[in-house]
């Protein structure tokens, strides 16, 4: 029984776990940063402990002032949350060795899972379908040339560890080849600390969705629905729905519901993690990806449809609880579906400048009061948000009826959160909803390079530049004009979204 719970995360999901275990009657210790010293986690928590400087690497990162804190409270559980510490199997091992319940998969079986090559590997023994290519350790630059020419032109590069982009390339051209492995190798050692490489068939714009799965330690699977996340900048996700709107889903869900929980059973894995396939919209087929040895950003779509609180289930599994939901949730019978949920992610960037992070205090934060929509944030009116993180700021979740309803509820909750001090990506998440081929469901991880590969510079509402040319933020900028971005419009691309 887990009656302290120390949460070893910022931000959004730091917020999110905490109210689902407070939710339960557990409390909860927060770490925090120098940065983060009055964040919304840092006083939503029972107790809250500063483990060091701002840069990750002081703070979050640093596995020995985590277990200190853990030891100094008296928690007797760990939830990671995602990014930081969350996939790394030291780190549950740690805590095991401390005392400590680890929310999260077992160390032996995020090794398995944790490297790309090996991933590929059991799925492949345990008959899961991969991409055509060359996955063994230890392969060297001419096998994998080699083994490019053999399956043939275009390929992609991959990083044997990490993900979120990084040490990926395609190659289209043969001549290419060694140049944009050089590279992606290179990008994968500074990333990851691991520069090994593998080589698969490209598929042309293929459908990213991924299995959400939960698995307790007395042998139960629930395989609970697809999300589609092919919305994605530069292999960052930016909108999830579930279920996915892909019209060959329904035929294709029993081979995929089976293949995501053979994976999971034999490779140990317990509690609360994601499959991840690509699908060939054309041929109709799906491979493996890989497996997200974690809570995803995602998951409150999974939520929504289902009905269930996956952070209290990781809670409940980690202290030893038998996985009990309703037949239809466990057999992944889709008839269980409620609805269709989509979530978009905003983050503090600027889509006029190439999408620059943007920092500083958020000046004023109005979230949105909409019917069927949640907002999971952990910022709010006069936060910093500060540049040694992630960009993420808030995530906007709706839900409906239908997919139609879903994208109506999520464009009307966009339209009024109104955040001002930072630049944001509201609008250009509106564009993206009301384009016409996502209205339609037509999607595929190249949707946003292809379709929107930037925004324009937002127009000021000429009523506010009238105010602004007034104001003392203007007062020192008297050569712009009316409708020019000049004052403390400079710094506020979302508080009032307008498209030119």
């Amino acid at each position: 029984m887990i009656r302290k719970l120390l949460v070893a995360n910022r931000g959004e999901i730091a917020v999110r776990i905490i109210r689902g275990a407070r939710g339960m009657g557990i409390r909860t210790v927060a770490v925090h940063s120098d940065a983060d010293a009055d964040a919304q986690h840092t006083n939503l928590a029972d107790e809250a402990v500063s483990i060091g400087a701002s840069e990750p690497a002081s703070s979050y990162l640093d596995i020995r002032k985590i277990l200190a804190a853990a030891k100094t409270t008296g928690a007797d559980a760990v939830h990671p949350g995602y990014g930081f510490l969350s996939e790394r199997p030291e780190f549950a091992e740690a805590c095991q060795q401390a005392g400590l319940i680890f929310v999260g998969p077992p160390a032996s079986a995020m090794r398995r899972l944790g490297s790309k090559m090996e991933a590929k590997a059991l799925a492949v023994a345990s008959g899961v379908p991969v991409v055509p290519g060359h996955f063994e350790p230890g392969t060297s630059v001419e096998d994998l040339a080699l083994a490019a020419d053999e399956i043939g032109y275009p390929v992609m590069l991959k990083a044997s560890a990490g993900g979120g982009g990084r040490g990926m390339r395609v190659v289209r051209d043969p001549a290419r080849f060694h140049d944009e492995l050089r590279t992606a190798s290179d990008e994968a050692l500074k990333a990851f600390g691991d520069g090994a490489m593998m080589v698969e068939k490209l598929v042309e714009r293929p459908r990213h969705i991924e299995v959400q799965v939960l698995a307790d330690s007395h042998g139960n699977v629930a395989t609970l629905f697809e999300r589609e996340c092919s919305i994605q900048r530069r292999h960052q996700k930016l909108i999830e729905e579930a279920p996915s709107p892909y019209e060959a889903m329904p035929e294709l869900w029993p081979e995929m519901r089976e293949a995501a929980r053979r994976l999971i059973l034999e490779s140990g894995y317990i509690n609360a993690g994601t499959v991840e396939f690509i699908v060939d919209p054309l041929a109709r087929k799906f491979y493996f990806l890989e497996v997200n040895a974690r809570l995803q950003v995602e998951h409150p779509v999974t939520e929504a449809v289902t009905g269930l609180d996956l952070v209290q289930w990781q809670l409940r599994i980690a202290a030893g609880e038998r996985l009990e939901v309703e037949p239809g949730l466990l057999q992944g019978d889709r008839s269980a579906i409620h609805g269709h949920s989509m979530e978009a992610r905003i983050v503090a960037e600027d889509p006029a400048q190439n999408f620059l992070p943007s920092v500083g205090k958020l000046q004023a934060w109005a979230p949105p009061r909409v019917l069927g929509v949640r907002v999971d944030t952990g910022y709010g009116q006069g936060a910093i948000v500060p540049r040694f993180y992630d960009s993420l700021i808030a995530k906007v979740i709706s839900h409906g009826e239908s997919r139609a309803q879903a994208v109506s509820r999520l464009k009307e909750a966009l339209r009024d959160f109104h955040i001002l001090g930072v630049q944001t990506n509201i609008g250009y998440l509106l564009d993206v909803l009301e384009h016409p081929e996502f209205a339609a469901g037509n999607l595929d991880t190249g949707f946003l390079e292809r379709e929107m590969p930037s925004r324009p510079d937002p127009r000021v509402p000429d009523e506010l530049a009238s105010l602004l040319l007034h104001s003392e933020a203007s007062a020192n900028r008297p050569e712009k004009a009316v409708g020019a971005r000049h004052g403390a419009w400079d710094i506020a691309d979302a508080f009032r979204v307008v498209r030119s």
